[in-house]
């Protein structure tokens, strides 16, 4: 990989506003994507955690009475 060089937000926030408005509007746009990806993926490792600790037994079911009388003991 090439050498990255880091820069602050306000440089960042700098350089996008070079940008036309049309290319500011298109990496909104990518942004957005991407972070919507971003959650898409964490949701779905999510789902497939619980789905092999359900597989391995170590989910419990009850009501909400249920766990707060758990707690409270």
């Amino acid at each position: 990989m090439a050498n990255r060089k880091s820069v602050t937000f306000q440089e960042a926030l700098e350089i996008i506003e070079s940008l036309p408005p049309n290319q500011q509007e298109n990496l909104i746009n990518i942004i957005q994507h991407r972070i919507i990806e971003y959650r898409r993926e964490l949701l779905a490792k999510s789902i497939r955690e619980a789905r092999e600790e359900y597989a391995r037994g170590e989910i419990r079911k009850g009501s909400v009475d249920d766990l707060m009388k758990e707690l409270s003991e």
